[in-house]
């Protein structure tokens, strides 16, 4: 009798530990759904703050364009420009233009270096030699000036074809 006591008192105590897993299984189950909820309206939370201040900076917007209108309407005159307003070309363009008047100050120059003023040649360190300086075609070497320089810069020489 003491045996059959012992295992029944066993099999009570495996139900009622497995009445309390099953529980626990359960109220997990529950406390994730629940949770899963609450995120689910934390994001609809967030989108909806997010769509307000976009309808916010929206409403912002209109009303400061309203009353950059209503300024122009009375304050300004402004007016989009028509078809009218628009050149055709470069002629229309110049034909706007007016002659200098007699108090206007005169015209912004470049300056220019003097015929007499050399200019420094750049000389490597290493070798000694002007940099990117060619050899004379002559055997003779003129020094460089600004005119001779200008000269060889403002023509270009045809050196044939390059093969890559």
């Amino acid at each position: 009798m003491n045996l059959t006591q012992d295992r029944l008192r066993q099999v009570g105590w495996f139900a009622v530990l497995l009445t309390c897993f099953t529980l626990t299984v359960i109220l997990t189950f529950k406390v994730n759904a629940v949770k899963s909820q609450v995120r689910l309206a934390e994001r609809q939370i967030a989108a909806t703050q997010q769509q307000k201040l976009f309808l916010e900076t929206e409403f912002e917007a209109r009303a400061s364009q309203q009353q950059l209108k209503s300024l122009n309407d009375v304050d300004f005159g402004y007016q989009a420009p028509t078809a009218g307003q628009y050149l055709e070309g470069e002629r229309q363009l110049a034909a706007l233009g007016k002659p200098r008047g007699a108090g206007a100050p005169s015209p912004i120059r470049v300056a220019s270096a003097g015929d007499n003023t050399s200019v420094p040649t750049m000389v490597s360190p290493l070798t000694g030699k002007a940099m990117a300086a060619e050899p004379p075609k002559n055997g003779k070497a003129k020094p460089v000036t600004a005119t001779n320089l200008s000269d060889r810069l403002s023509h270009v020489e045809d050196r044939g074809s390059r093969s890559e």
